[in-house]
């Protein structure tokens, strides 16, 4: 239990969130990108999290704001070279989270052959909800993803068409970053993606598990 409420708090004590690009094939295509035959991994900071009753606010000189729902996984333990069979064993529990994109810095970006970090670290890049338990989710293979911007569903997906699936992304991380307890894993969007601008509200849910809010403002 008192690991659990230690977990509960990721988003003091993770060091790290390890997010996967392009893991669902439709939203691949709606960017007009390849379908990836390796998991595309990315960093954001810790400085990127908030959580419900702050605002994402739009870096300063972004003109393309998009949202991205994902599901995250939090880990419950260090962990190097996780082999699949064990990867949950190596699960605390989920949050629902946005990856906010700055999308005209990352098409930037890619053009130069240049790093994401502006597109994907900026401070609020990462809303979060509260933590939920790993044995509240069964089977987090199967679970509806939806988002919404001013109330117009804009992303309704469902984790069962992750193109590499948790325990594959869990292992393959593992080889590359020692796993801590406390750090964020973004397991990749389905489709919909698109722009925000302020003033809007996003709302975005898991099932019926949980829901967040969360407004979009500029950066003053």
């Amino acid at each position: 239990m008192a690991a659990q409420t230690k977990l509960s708090k990721f988003v003091e004590t993770g060091r790290k969130i390890i997010a996967v690009g392009r893991n669902y094939s439709e939203h691949a295509a709606e960017l007009g990108n390849a379908i990836p035959s390796t998991p595309i991994l990315f960093l954001k900071p810790p400085s990127a999290y908030i959580t419900q009753g702050q605002a994402i606010k739009i870096p300063k000189g972004c003109s393309e704001l998009h949202h991205e729902v994902e599901l995250g996984i939090i880990i419950s333990k260090r962990g190097v070279d996780i082999p699949e069979n064990k990867a949950y064993d190596y699960i605390g529990g989920y949050s629902l989270a946005l990856d906010m994109t700055a999308r005209d810095f990352q098409s930037e970006a890619k053009k130069k052959g240049q790093p994401w970090s502006l597109a994907k670290g900026f401070d609020t890049s990462c809303p979060v909800s509260d933590f939920i338990g790993a044995d509240k989710i069964p089977n987090p293979q199967d679970l509806r993803l939806w988002l919404k911007v001013n109330g117009l569903t804009k992303q309704d997906g469902t984790t069962k068409d992750m193109i590499f699936n948790i325990p594959y992304l869990i292992s393959y991380i593992s080889g590359f970053f020692t796993l801590e307890p406390g750090d964020l894993i973004l397991t990749g969007t389905p489709s919909g993606v698109g722009p925000v601008h302020s003033g809007d509200v996003i709302e975005a849910g898991l099932e019926d598990l949980i829901a967040v809010k969360f407004p979009v403002e500029l950066r003053s």
